[in-house]
């Protein structure tokens, strides 16, 4: 549907939490501006999709704020145009118009299936409780600059609005809305992005500068399809609890917190709600995930789409692509169990391109058992499918669990015979299995990378804490994490509960986010991995 035909769908709707639309003009509260309550008095262009009940954007025609008692303070000038003229000097001018807010999204495992499913069978993936997330803080008016902060990574640049290439992407020829389908880059997007990417990070080692670049480029495209040139300055700020290139699916995590970021400040999507209807949550989820995919399509090319996939969704999916003319089919697993698993980082690099060719030569050399290991595998994959979806599945049971470790043992197994583990992943296993706590396989390409352990029940603290030790001294990373949690959140507004004694809870801002230290100083600060029920946070389910 083109514009012209949504002007024609305009019509007076209600809207949520108090909020009156009327296809050009929504007014709706908002809490403690410089100290008052306020609400927010703007006018909005409505699509034929347009969700009542989304946080508000200040991407405005007029922009006007509310004083509690009812006088006027405009947004220009800062008068009060009708009355309590003291709330003008409790005010600076040139304020910004919007609340602080974090998206975040998790990270990924292959749990069964890795490498059959680059031959057309099946791949099961579910969620960690690793994740990113994206504060988005917004400017005064007058500064007409986006930032793109990733201290993890050092990457902090800054362009000016106005001298980015708006009309390349309003061209008709070029123009994608946000709820448009994009399968692909359009090459005349990509180059007139060019000039703005080259410029980032241009004195940093080649190897830093491409993923600077890389996480840049999916950043524009996305800001610049979705947004609008009289979108507000703001500062884009991103942490993360994911090892980078380590097969977590940590570039797809990013791609989801920076894809609901923009949509949620152009209105694009609803809720989320405790009571929203399942079948409206899917549409925002999947909304979220086609311009996640498009990100990843600026950083890996031809993504496969389930890193995206799982990060958005949460929980678990099917994967399987048999043709790559074709688009994958996937298949949510929403009654995905919520298992604790050991996450464990070989340190070692490795090339997914290097293990996938190791696997087609072999293929191409013993064509016959090639093809039994990877249809083994597959049977494996559909075995466990069927295991964590009957209502028999017991997560706390040792015999339910120790049914899926030997298929994870088997999967294990097959691909070790496809010469795609590596010592260090071995070492994994056999430290393991010397503490008796789990069953453990590694998860992606192999070659290096991770491995992951599901846990016995019953594992006590002392053997844990024992392998914690062994792991350790050589020189393995590890992270205790839980598989198959929730997928994209939000924090509107950026205020939790800390325990702190700031009123109404402790407010998240640049300062704290950017000195949070490490991986678990973001975890205490605004972490939801091991915090699924946590205050202020929520999901679309």
């Amino acid at each position: 549907m083109d514009s012209s035909q949504a002007k024609k769908k305009l019509g007076v709707k209600p809207g949520h939490n108090g909020e009156l639309t009327n296809g050009s003009a929504t007014t709706r509260s908002l809490p403690n501006v410089n100290g008052r309550h306020a609400s927010f008095s703007r006018r909005i262009p409505e699509s034929p999709e347009n969700a009542q009940g989304a946080p508000l954007s200040p991407n405005t025609d007029a922009l006007h704020l509310l004083d509690v008692d009812g006088g006027l303070l405009d947004g220009k000038n800062g008068r009060n145009s009708l009355k309590n003229p003291q709330a003008v000097l409790d005010r600076k001018s040139s304020s910004p118009m919007m609340p602080a807010f974090i998206t975040s999204a998790p990270g990924k495992v292959i749990v069964f299936g890795e490498h059959a499913v680059v031959h057309g069978k099946a791949a099961m993936a579910a969620s960690i409780s690793l994740r990113s997330y994206l504060l988005v803080t917004a400017l005064s008016k007058s500064r007409r600059t986006i930032t793109l902060r990733f201290p993890d990574i050092s990457l902090d640049h800054t362009w000016h609005v106005d001298n980015l290439p708006w009309s390349t992407f309003a061209h008709p020829n070029n123009k994608k809305f946000y709820y448009d389908l994009v399968t692909s880059l359009n090459p005349d997007l990509v180059e007139a992005m060019q000039p703005h990417i080259t410029t980032v990070s241009p004195k940093v080692p080649l190897e830093d500068r491409k993923i600077h670049q890389a996480a840049a480029s999916c950043f524009l495209y996305l800001f610049l399809s979705l947004g609008s040139q009289a979108s507000p300055g703001c500062i884009y700020t991103l942490r993360s609890t994911l090892p980078i290139g380590a097969g977590l699916g940590s570039s797809a995590s990013v791609s989801v917190c920076i894809s609901s970021a923009l949509l949620l400040q152009i209105r694009a999507l609803a809720g989320p709600h405790p009571d929203q209807p399942r079948k409206e949550s899917q549409v925002q989820i999947e909304r979220i995930n086609r311009w996640a995919f498009v990100g990843e399509m600026c950083i890996h090319g031809n993504p496969s789409g389930v890193d995206n996939t799982v990060a958005a969704y949460g929980k678990a999916v099917m994967f399987k692509r048999e043709d790559y003319e074709k688009p994958p089919y996937v298949q949510s697993i929403r009654n995905f169990p919520e298992l604790p698993l050991l996450l464990v980082n070989t340190r070692h690099a490795r090339s997914t391109a290097v293990e996938v060719a190791k696997v087609g030569a072999l293929k191409t050399t013993q064509p016959v058992v090639t093809g039994l290991i990877l249809e083994a595998i597959d049977k494996i994959t559909e075995s466990a499918h069927g295991l964590l979806s009957a209502p028999g599945f017991d997560k706390s049971d040792h015999d339910s669990l120790k049914v899926m470790g030997e298929l994870l043992n088997f999967n294990h197994g097959l691909l070790v015979s496809l010469g795609v583990s590596h010592p260090r992943l071995e070492r994994i296993r056999e430290l393991v299995d010397t503490v008796g706590c789990g069953w453990t396989k590694l998860t992606g390409a192999g070659g290096g990378g991770c491995a992951i352990t599901l846990l016995r029940p019953g594992a006590t603290a002392g053997e844990l804490k024992d392998l914690e030790t062994r792991l350790e001294a050589e020189n393995f990373e590890r992270f205790e994490t839980t598989l198959g949690g929730d997928g994209v959140g939000v924090l509107w507004p950026a205020v939790l509960k800390n325990g702190t004694e700031e009123e109404g809870g402790e407010e998240i801002d640049q300062d704290k986010f950017l000195k949070a230290e490490g991986r678990e100083g973001v975890e205490r600060l605004v972490g939801v991995g091991r915090h699924q029920n946590r205050e202020g946070w929520k999901f679309w389910r």
